[in-house]
């Protein structure tokens, strides 16, 4: 293994699988340390592997204090030569390996990029890649995969559902994770694997592999769905992530058996990190942000008449909107227990209620209250009975506020807020179903008390 420190900044030329994977691993290793140093000692903040896995998390300037953005901006400016140098390196590998050179776009993918490191540690170079294909086939693959076009797609599929159901249950059940090794790590796995043996023999079509693809992810969520270990809704939300990232993983596979790899070690190797990252990934516990979602309605009442209907109101009716249709939780009415601060207020939703210790009593401008207690966020849409482990706090409120703010002509904007946390990764996806349900939830009861209030006789001032 011939090594080069010119190897860390000219984009030219090539370099072979060994010095690529000694380097990448060496500066990873130089500037995790230097960040936990610079995180610690200057700014005393924690810093650990995740921080580079949750960019929304570590990197939402906007969303930050003032005294917060400089530390971030050090951090960046920091990691700007190990981009550098992380970007010529993989440039190198991959026209060392005789891959396209737009693949370097992974290298800026969370997760998906550490799967691209590890493949290109393993990847041979092109002469080597290029070798016939009989001389480095593994005698089992050969009895097991037909040569035929059918049933060497078919082989591609069957191979890699029990694989997908079976790692989905280890993260599940066991580590009770949802987090980036199942949503983007196993979905790009699977397109990546399925191609792998259907390319087996021959190299396939681009539009052949990525049916074989889709048909693979697709059958695993009805897999997921008949074995009773989803339901239907949740499905369906983590479709628009699963499917691109399965196609990613089926482009990267279509340019891999077209240099006639020999798909052993790298299904090998896959199979044993992508459980790997999800162990790192429970034992590391990441802890999610606080988001807050709000919402308004303008009430054509005073606030002392709107006041009256956001403490405690009536039954609402049965909800029309699709998305309560699903077995999500929706709101049906709240019940107070005493008045002013260290009153209890229950909002009762379809699924139980939440118990709401009353924190601030500003009649009639702002009422807060914290969450003590909630109930699941869904039931699941499926002919089972089903409890599966994200319905138990991984979505979770923290508090609300309603405020009331006095408009011209006896009007009164009526705003209701939310803050909550939600465990399921990567969270800049998933915060936009939880933002669009917290608003539909919100909508529901603001819209209900704007008709109790307009609909109420006026007060007389006294």
């Amino acid at each position: 293994m011939r090594l080069k420190v010119s190897d860390l900044w000219t984009w030219q030329g090539t370099i072979d699988r060994g010095p690529y994977a000694f380097w990448g691993v060496l500066l990873f290793a130089f500037k995790h340390n230097l960040d936990r140093v610079v995180a610690s000692w200057l700014f005393g903040k924690p810093w650990g592997i995740f921080n580079y896995l949750l960019p929304g998390a570590a990197f939402s300037l906007l969303d930050l204090p003032r005294n917060e953005m400089f530390f971030f901006a050090v951090m960046v400016a920091m990691a700007l030569p190990f981009i550098w140098c992380g970007v010529a390196l993989t440039l190198r590998r991959l026209r060392d390996a005789g891959l396209p050179l737009p693949l370097v776009a992974l290298f800026f993918v969370p997760v998906l990029n550490l799967f691209f490191f590890l493949l290109l540690s393993l990847l041979p170079s092109r002469p080597a890649a290029e070798a016939p294909a009989a001389a480095r086939r593994s005698s089992w693959l050969d009895r097991i995969i037909p040569q035929n076009t059918l049933g060497s797609a078919a082989m591609g599929v069957l191979l890699t559902l029990p694989v997908t159901v079976l790692l989905t249950l280890v993260c599940v059940q066991l580590f009770k994770d949802y987090g980036w090794g199942l949503f983007i790590g196993l979905p790009f796995c699977m397109g990546l694997i399925s191609v792998l043996i259907r390319g087996y023999h021959q190299p396939r079509s681009w539009p052949s592999c990525t049916l074989v693809a889709l048909t693979a992810v697709t059958l695993a969520g009805f897999a997921l769905f008949a074995l009773a270990i989803e339901g239907v809704i949740c499905l369906i939300m983590a479709a628009p992530l699963a499917i691109p990232l399965a196609m990613l993983g089926a482009w990267f596979g279509y340019f891999l058996q077209r240099r006639h790899v020999d798909p052993s070690p790298v299904v090998a190797a896959l199979l044993l990190a992508l459980p790997g990252l999800m162990g790192v990934e429970h034992a590391a516990a990441p802890q999610p942000r606080r988001l807050q979602v709000t919402s308004s309605v303008v009430v054509n009442a005073p606030p002392e008449q709107v006041w009256r209907n956001v403490v405690s109101f009536s039954e609402l009716p049965p909800p029309e909107e699709w998305i309560f249709q699903t077995g999500l939780a929706y709101p049906m009415r709240a019940e107070i227990q005493g008045t002013g601060v260290g009153a209890e207020r229950h909002c009762v939703f379809s699924t139980g209620a939440f118990v709401e210790p009353i924190t601030l009593w500003d009649e009639p401008r702002r009422l807060a209250f914290g969450v003590r207690d909630e109930p699941p966020p869904m039931v699941e849409l499926s002919p089972y009975r089903l409890r599966p482990p994200h319905l138990d706090h991984y979505f979770s409120a923290k508090a609300g506020e309603f405020r009331l703010t006095p408009l011209p002509g006896g009007r009164t904007l009526l705003e209701g807020t939310t803050w909550y946390q939600n465990r399921i990764w990567p969270e800049s996806y998933w915060r936009q179903w939880s933002d669009l349900i917290v608003h539909r939830i919100h909508m529901r009861v603001l819209l209900h008390v704007k008709r109790l209030a307009e609909e109420s006789p006026r007060s007389i001032p006294r």
